[in-house]
C-alpha cells in the first residue's frame, strides 16, 4: 500500500534528469512503513504498523503521470505492540487469517497536482476485497543517496480507509469504521 508513495517521490526526479523511458525503483524495506490508527470507544487512539514490505515503481521521468507502482505485504507482518491485539485482529472477528493472506496495492492512475504533490489512485486488496483508494502523496526529497551513491527518493502519503468496505466492520461504530493511514517510504533505483 505504501510503495505508492515512492511513485510520488519519483515525480520530483523529473527536475533532476531527463529520461526517455520508465525506470524501475524498488522500495527500501528498512526505511518504509505504513502506520494506521483508529478511535477505540472514544477513549483512545489505537495504532499499528506494517514495515519491511516490498514494492516497485516504474517511473517515467518525462511524463510522471505515466508511472506506476505496486506493493505487497503479508497481513501477518502487522505490528500492534501487543500480541493479544494482533491475535484478535487475526481472529474471526476481523480477518479470520490463516497465515498466508497478502495485502496488495496496484496503481491505476497518477495525477500530478503540484511540484511535489500527486494523487495516486489504485486498487487495494485487503481481506479478499478489492476497492479503489486514493493516496494524497508528497515528495520529501529526490536525488543521490549520500551513502549508497545512486538515485533515491522519499515521500509521504495519507488516506482514510473504511473498515466495513473490506468486510471488517466488527464493533463499528464504537471502534471507528474509519482508519487513518500514513505512509512514509524510500525507494532506490534498481540495478
Amino acid at each position: 500500500m505504501k510503495k505508492i508513495l515512492a511513485a510520488v517521490a519519483l515525480v520530483g526526479l523529473s527536475t533532476t534528469a531527463a529520461l526517455a523511458a520508465p525506470e524501475k525503483y524498488v522500495l527500501d524495506s528498512s526505511h518504509s512503513q505504513i502506520v494506521f490508527s483508529y478511535n477505540h470507544l472514544g477513549f483512545s487512539t489505537g495504532s499499528g504498523m506494517f514495515s519491511g514490505f516490498e514494492g516497485e515503481i516504474m517511473f517515467d521521468q518525462e511524463a510522471p503521470a505515466n508511472s506506476s507502482v505496486s506493493v505487497s505485504m503479508p497481513l501477518s507482518s502487522m505490528l500492534t505492540g501487543w500480541q493479544a491485539r494482533f491475535d484478535h485482529f487475526m481472529s474471526a472477528d476481523f480477518f479470520g487469517a490463516k497465515g498466508d493472506e497478502q495485502i496488495t496495492f496496484t496503481s491505476t492512475n497518477i495525477e500530478v497536482t503540484g511540484d511535489t504533490a500527486a494523487k495516486i489512485t489504485g486498487d487495494l486488496t485487503l481481506n479478499g476485497v478489492t476497492k479503489s483508494v486514493v493516496l494524497d502523496a508528497t515528495l520529501n526529497q529526490a536525488g543521490d543517496h549520500p551513502m549508497a551513491g545512486k538515485p533515491w527518493a522519499g515521500f509521504d502519503a495519507t488516506t482514510t480507509l473504511v473498515r466495513s468496505d473490506f468486510g471488517l466492520e466488527k464493533f463499528a461504530p464504537y471502534v471507528s469504521d474509519e482508519v487513518a493511514v500514513a505512509i512514509s517510504v524510500e525507494a532506490m533505483k534498481a540495478e
